[in-house]
């Protein structure tokens, strides 16, 4: 837990870092004041312009006059190059030389100085270095805290083989340095020689000294000739905001840190600075303070498992585990695992939506298979005649119990779906199937295998006809069917079979007596002679044959198939 935390911190100190760093390259001047000279970023609470800087230490003076332009401390025309919100500024200070003709006589020497009043010198980033193989050199200056002189120096010496050799260590051979303590300003420097560099004037004619950033230079054999053309070095400064700490600063009207930032003592020197708390970033100096991080929109800021799981608080932020889930939402904890409750609940509910889904998709295929047999039936009744029918029928005002139409289904439920074990005979004219309707009546259903629609009309006209015989020896026809692809005709069921069978098949033959045949063939003709010349309407059979007489239990003679 302690790793975690501190890794936390960490991670939360270095973004701050970064986005310090970044600060000093964004706008955080003033509202309506230039925040930029040359390719430097100026932040509150430095600036150009008066009111646009906390006071006259920390102005900028913006040099126009070259290209790009050159941004320069107050106190003189030392180049700035960068200016941090940590304390720090860094500037291009003048390398002191001392050099010399090849008789000994001075050539080029000068003794740089700084006076920055508000500035200390950064002994942290900062060494004091002499160049040279007959060097020596010294430093002075005011320490910030007494004001007593600090004094130092070193001295470096070699001879020609010597340099030669350098081991690019700055230890003495051709190279020395010295740190320096902290609140040193208003300094001064000097480099001098000890036999004006006639010893070693054909390689190394001058001396050298300077307070660099000891991270932006590096001795090596090749420093004697690249410090021969540079005239200055980076160096870095520390300043604060006035003289006195935070405990006492924090109290005065002037206190300079703003919303959401606290105040802190730098090590190095007096007065104080200010930063963003731990979650903020911005500007602590600006008058709009600093603005919370949203760590949650950043994984390497937060430990939660994810985005989602995130939620931003004011300087921090608090890992939960969404709706369904239980635990701490971090990674490196328990994370979130799925109420078991709420999965049974949620697998009970997506059961129930499929069986909603399967039931209703069951449904609607019903629903519309059983609108497509409707229309199909519709369209079969109309294509048989039914509405034709139906039309006849009132016009002859005959009752529908004399010509019943019957329904599809009553006709498939009454022969079982039109069961083989139902078929009671078969001809080139169709089948013929034994049914008993939802009555308990036995009837037989006669269905064709094609229809001729040119003769539907008539077809239809002679269903009423016979519909209308009455005779004890004509097989009644009790109605029809119009809703199938073909008409289906219902007759009363005559249960003894064919005259045909009973004559012909050797079993049967001998049943029937010369009597009864000679009334089988009586009734036959006068039901005959019945319909060609007593009917109302005389109907010709047409097709008279033994497999068109049927025989009922009694042997009476029942005359079947003629006209439909």
């Amino acid at each position: 837990m302690a790793t975690l935390a501190l890794v936390r911190t960490l991670q939360l100190i270095l973004f701050n870092c970064l986005l310090a760093a970044g600060e000093s390259v964004a706008s955080q001047a003033l509202p309506g004041c230039k925040d930029e000279c040359g390719n430097l970023s100026i932040p509150y609470p430095f600036g150009m312009t008066p009111g646009c800087y906390l006071n006259e230490s920390f102005l900028i003076t913006c040099n126009t006059s070259v290209s790009p332009h050159r941004p320069q401390l107050v106190n003189g025309n030392l180049e700035v190059t960068s200016i941090t919100l940590e304390g720090q500024v860094e500037i291009l200070h003048y390398v002191a030389k001392d050099c010399y003709n090849r008789n000994g006589t001075t050539a080029d020497r000068n003794f740089p100085q700084l006076r920055t009043a508000m500035f200390t010198i950064s002994n942290d980033r900062n060494k004091f270095i002499a160049v040279g193989c007959d060097t020596k050199a010294q430093i002075w200056a005011e320490r910030e805290h007494n004001n007593n002189t600090y004094f130092t120096g070193c001295m470096a010496y070699c001879e020609k083989t010597d340099a030669l050799h350098l081991n690019d260590s700055c230890s003495g051979v051709g190279c020395c340095q010295v740190s320096i303590p902290s609140g040193l300003k208003n300094l001064n420097m000097s480099v001098s020689s000890y036999y004006n560099h006639t010893r070693v004037w054909d390689f190394n004619p001058c001396s050298y000294a300077f307070v660099v950033d000891e991270s932006k230079f590096s001795f090596s054999d090749k420093s004697f000739g690249e410090l021969a053309h540079k005239e200055f070095l980076p160096m870095a400064l520390d300043w604060a905001i006035g003289n006195e700490p935070c405990n006492v600063s924090e109290h005065k009207p002037d206190y300079a840190c703003k919303q959401s930032s606290i105040c802190y003592n730098p090590e190095n020197r007096s007065g104080y600075l200010c930063k963003c708390k731990d979650g903020y970033n911005g500007n602590p100096y600006h008058p709009d303070g600093c603005e919370d991080i949203d760590e949650c929109k950043d994984s390497s800021l937060h430990n939660c498992i994810s985005e989602r799981n995130c939620f931003n608080t004011p300087g921090s932020y608090k890992c939960f585990c969404t709706k369904g889930f239980y635990g701490d939402g971090e990674k490196d904890r328990k994370g979130c695992m799925r109420n078991q409750a709420n999965v049974i609940k949620i697998s009970i509910v997506i059961g129930l939506c499929v069986l909603v889904v399967i039931v209703g998709s069951s449904w609607l295929f019903f629903i519309n298979n059983k609108r497509k047999l409707l229309n199909m039936k519709k369209k079969f009744f109309k294509q048989n005649g039914g509405l034709l029918l139906q039309q006849e029928l009132h016009e002859q005002r005959v009752s529908t119990e004399t010509v019943k139409i019957f329904t599809a289904e009553a006709l498939k439920n009454a022969t079982k779906n039109y069961d083989e074990s139902q078929i009671i005979g078969k001809g080139g004219f169709g089948t013929v199937y034994k049914g008993i309707l939802k009555n308990g009546t036995e009837v037989a259903i006669k269905k064709s295998k094609v229809v001729d629609q040119s003769q539907i009309k008539q077809f239809i006209n002679e269903v009423i006809i016979l519909t209308q015989i009455n005779h004890r020896n004509v097989v009644k026809i009790l109605g029809c069917c119009l809703e199938t692809e073909v008409p289906l005709l219902v007759y009363e069921l005559v249960s003894n079979g064919t005259l045909s069978k009973h004559i012909h098949c050797e079993d049967k033959a001998f049943s029937i007596s010369w009597g009864i045949r000679l009334r089988i063939a009586t009734e036959s003709a006068q039901v005959l002679s019945y319909l060609h010349s007593a009917a109302s309407i005389p109907i010709i059979h047409r097709d008279v044959k033994p497999t068109n007489i049927l025989l009922d239990d009694n042997y009476t003679a029942k005359v079947s198939d003629f006209g439909a």
